[in-house]
């Protein structure tokens, strides 16, 4: 008897199937390459939800910080925690009392780096509303001790503003500024007609507006003040009209910004910063830092004194000497 042979084949090496195989190999690759994208896209979508979650954490943080320090009259920092949220807050205070310093203060920001260098950031003064110089110390009701004034109020007091980008002539000319320094005698009598008196100036470095104004002349130039690093301005008050020449018992010198808001430099020294008066306490500048997981926010603001209330000071400014 004689057996049939039969032939098995385990695997056709025909062409059809080695393109199968390919596109088999092909398509899980692909599914494989978009499964891990929308993973690696949903993970990173979820690190920048958590990461601005943390952010707004620690900015509500640093509020926080800032509401707690300014409640009381006189600033003290202060440091503390929101257990519900996983927040803290860590605050710095640091009292403006020098010869030479920004109106309303300014935070400095230190770079990062091996040698970073720190970048000035000033607040600006209102156009028509002012900010005042104090010339006395306040009490802890944050009123002005008038005793304090003295017969040599200070040998210098220059004020700076304006900057190379602001043109005269131009939309983006400087503010002139407005100057009302007030004195009060603290050995007259309270009813002595003489216990109050104030001097009126006005300062434009643009000769245009000045000469149509009748305003003062300010200088021009390129004036880099010391004690004020990191700002550089382009007018301050001219020698022959120092604010503090002949003036005694000063209390306080408003500084109001005409035409426009403006950054405002102020300087109780001669121009080379020498022969300088130190002057008292003129507010706070209070930094709070807010932390939330790996998130960190800053925020810097101004407190300074209240402002006396003297509103006729304002009018009949341009009238009179």
């Amino acid at each position: 008897m004689v057996l049939g042979r039969r032939k098995v084949t385990l695997w056709s090496a025909s062409p059809q199937g080695g393109q199968i195989l390919l596109v088999v190999i092909l398509v899980i690759i692909i599914a494989s390459t978009i499964g891990l994208s929308l993973a690696s896209r949903s993970i990173t979508s979820l690190r920048t939800s958590t990461e601005e979650a943390e952010s707004q954490k620690a900015l509500a943080a640093a509020e926080a910080g800032i509401e707690r320090v300014i409640q009381g009259n006189t600033p003290i920092a202060a440091q503390g925690d929101n257990p519900s949220n996983h927040s803290d807050y860590a605050t710095q205070v640091v009292q403006i009392q020098s010869s030479s310093f920004l109106l309303n203060g300014g935070s400095t920001v230190v770079g990062s780096g091996p040698n970073p260098s720190p970048t000035v950031i000033p607040n600006t003064i209102p156009k028509d509303e002012g900010a005042d110089i104090w010339f006395v110390d306040h009490d802890s009701n944050n009123t002005p001790v008038y005793s304090q004034a003295k017969v040599q109020s200070a040998q210098f007091l220059n004020l700076y503003w304006g900057s190379a980008s602001e043109v005269c002539g131009t939309s983006t000319a400087p503010a002139a500024i407005q100057v009302i320094v007030v004195t009060r005698d603290p050995t007259l009598p309270d009813a002595s007609s003489n216990k109050i008196k104030s001097y009126r100036y006005v300062y434009d470095g643009c000769s245009g507006r000045r000469s149509e104004n009748k305003f003062a002349e300010a200088e021009t130039g390129t004036f880099d003040v010391k004690g004020i690093p990191g700002v550089t301005f382009t007018n301050r008050t001219a020698p022959q009209n120092d604010l503090a020449k002949n003036v005694d018992y000063i209390i306080f010198v408003r500084v109001i910004p005409i035409y426009k808001d403006a950054v405002i430099g102020v300087s109780a020294c001669n121009y080379a910063g020498n022969s300088c008066t130190g002057l008292p306490s003129q507010g706070y500048v209070i930094t709070s830092t807010g932390t939330s997981g790996q998130s960190s926010r800053k925020l810097s603001i101004f407190k300074g004194y209240p402002q006396t209330y003297l509103p006729y000071l304002s009018y009949g400014l341009f009238i009179s000497n």
